[in-house]
């Protein structure tokens, strides 16, 4: 068994979970926030039998897009804010970052 953590943008979020219902596969959604962007992420938890692993990352690859976005970078920690401009900047965001670790023990009650 295989615990796959899929930690995917807010807007792809509603079309994944759509999906994964549908391919027959369950999931826990966790609210998160990304670090960088400081933007809304929902993190998907999905326990998995080893051989259907390959299937659950196909529905993450196939609803959760990369797109361009223009964002205004936070101004930096201890400096002042006087010298700082803040320029929009083009980022990727989007996609999906997702980890498959194995389960050692799973129960349900």
């Amino acid at each position: 068994m295989k615990l796959v953590i899929a930690i995917v943008q807010d807007k792809d979020s509603n079309r994944l979970s759509n999906a994964l219902v549908r391919e027959g596969f369950r999931a826990t959604k966790l609210a998160s926030t990304g670090g960088f962007l400081r933007a809304g992420n929902t993190t998907f938890m999905i326990g998995i039998e080893d051989e259907r692993v390959h299937e659950v990352m196909q529905v993450i690859r196939s609803n959760c897009k990369v797109r361009d976005q223009l964002v205004s970078p936070v101004s930096p920690m201890g400096s002042t804010t006087d010298a700082y401009i803040p320029f929009p900047v083009e980022v990727q965001v989007g996609g999906a970052a997702v980890f498959v670790v194995p389960v050692e023990r799973f129960e349900h009650f």
